[in-house]
């Protein structure tokens, strides 16, 4: 074949190539969750032994006790930082309420376009951390943790996958993509390690036999 056809059969593939790949038909969906990296399976099963074994009590259980969605940055508060973070070419107004873009949901792999479609989820439920220790928290600590965007504690989800979750651990619920299950439970247990929350017999249970195939 002549050098010049060859170059420009060459060429063609590659844009080719580029096209598939923008499609998301190679590299997946184009919009990806940026939920901070959490720790190994290895050292997630070290923290895990580490962490105290209660029964859960959620007496006195109240969402406010948990003041969410403050100010981050200018006029953007957690959600809106969350979603900027999370998304895909994000456009957001005045206000920073986004208005353009699009989000990948890693629990169900689905896509959204409109941010009315998208929870931020907190990966270790406020009734969740309270039944494990929260309660005997400061408003302060409450606080910090339910708008930490430093731990793999938020993440923009599909919004009523978001809402069958609920306030269940991962004896009960699991994200329904299984490629994701491994990073959710390395992130469960990091948070609750960092927190010092304890875990329940059945929860502990259950983040073992997924962080062994991790």
């Amino acid at each position: 074949m002549p050098k010049f056809y060859a170059r420009r059969r060459l060429g063609f593939l590659a844009a080719l190539t580029g096209l598939i790949a923008s499609a998301g038909l190679l590299n997946g969906p184009a919009a990806s969750a940026a939920l901070p990296t959490p720790v190994s399976a290895a050292t997630a099963r070290t923290y895990l032994a580490s962490l105290t074994v209660a029964t859960e009590d959620r007496t006195g259980y109240d969402r406010d006790l948990f003041p969410h969605w403050i100010t981050q940055s200018g006029t953007c508060n957690t959600r809106e930082t969350i979603l900027k973070r999370d998304g895909t070419n994000v456009v957001t107004n005045s206000s920073c309420a986004a208005t353009g873009g699009s989000w990948y949901s890693p629990y169900d792999g689905a896509t959204w376009s409109a941010s009315s479609d998208v929870d931020i989820d907190h990966l270790v439920p406020l009734a969740e951390a309270w039944d494990s220790g929260a309660d005997s928290w400061t408003t302060s600590r409450r606080q910090s943790f339910a708008n930490d965007l430093t731990r793999p504690q938020l993440l923009a989800v599909t919004d009523n996958v978001n809402q069958s979750k609920g306030d269940q651990d991962p004896a009960t619920w699991m994200p329904s993509r299984s490629a994701y299950r491994c990073t959710y439970v390395r992130a469960w247990v990091q948070v609750k390690y960092y927190y010092d929350l304890s875990v329940d017999s059945a929860e502990k249970s259950a983040l073992q036999g997924y962080l062994a195939n991790c």
